[in-house]
């Protein structure tokens, strides 16, 4: 399975305001391997998970291409992606997955309806146990539930269909480091066995703990591909070189000024205002070719 992502862009028509969220991204994603697709909050990652499973309010536009394998999601009726895609060839572990379900009806209840949806021969139990949850806990309402257990039911969801991709969107979110480090494990060992791993975040270390290959996005478009080791060694964006000079193991100096409003942003490089590099060439928007960025 690979999913081959091509000048996929979204755009959000708002009142007097267009809504650039995504912008021209480009990468591939190889079976049984990790990409962390990491940046700062509202620069359009989750956004793009989004669009490769269709799940886009009315007022998105949404171009470009995103194989998987032969099957572009961006051009699929929502009847193939609805039927064949998602939870069936795509796995999406949302934000907060306490929030995510339903909060009236136990995990086993949701288990078992997902199985039954996907037509799977499956039991709740043995879902659980593959999750790393005793069945018991399945008896829980999702209130009853702590951090890492609904993280644990919400894996358990995303496999259900068995499906060799999986979308992570800030799978840590509220959780404590050692419920992050087991959650980091466990993606780890997914791919190990063979699925592909899309991880949107912006914990680095974490980051750092699964991933195999690395894209730094900003203001709504990719600026760095590399490898995980490359990156971590020393990326070559002056943006990523912030996000990692940011981190509290690292030098601990934050990255000076703001992001730009994706509703206004410049023709040319939209981190030229915080960068310290810049120079009139980069009022011309650079080529993403694994760095875009003129100076690198």
């Amino acid at each position: 399975m690979k999913l081959h992502v091509e000048g996929l862009s979204v755009r959000f028509r708002l009142p007097g305001a267009v809504v650039q969220a995504v912008t021209d991204a480009r990468f591939t994603l190889d079976q049984g391997r990790c990409l962390a697709l990491v940046g700062e909050s509202g620069c359009g990652k989750s956004v793009m998970a989004h669009a490769l499973l269709g799940l886009l309010p009315a007022n998105a536009a949404v171009t470009g291409h995103a194989w998987l394998d032969d099957l572009d999601l961006i051009t699929a009726p929502e009847q193939v992606l609805a039927r064949q895609v998602r939870g069936r060839r795509i796995g999406l572990i949302p934000q907060s997955p306490a929030a995510h379900l339903t909060p009236v009806r136990t995990a086993r209840a949701q288990l078992a309806e997902t199985l039954r949806e996907l037509g799977r021969p499956d039991t709740p139990d043995a879902l659980a146990r593959r999750a790393g949850l005793r069945p018991a806990d399945l008896d829980r309402y999702p209130h009853q539930l702590s951090g890492g257990m609904a993280q644990r039911v919400a894996n358990a969801l995303a496999l259900a269909g068995d499906p060799p991709l999986l979308l992570a969107d800030e799978p840590t979110t509220g959780l404590d480091r050692p419920l992050v480090d087991a959650t980091m494990a466990e993606l780890r060992r997914l791919c190990d066995e063979g699925r592909s791993v899309l991880l949107i975040t912006h914990d680095l270390r974490a980051a750092e703990q699964v991933a195999d290959d690395i894209a730094v996005m900003y203001a709504s478009r990719i600026v760095e591909l590399a490898s995980a080791r490359a990156f971590f060694d020393g990326p070559r964006h002056p943006y990523a070189q912030g996000l990692l000079d940011a981190l509290p193991t690292r030098a601990f100096i934050p990255i000076p000024g703001q992001p730009p409003e994706l509703t206004r942003l410049p023709d040319g490089c939209a981190f030229q205002p915080r960068c310290p590099r810049a120079t009139a060439l980069c009022e011309e928007q650079p080529v993403l070719n694994e760095v875009a960025c003129h100076h690198a």
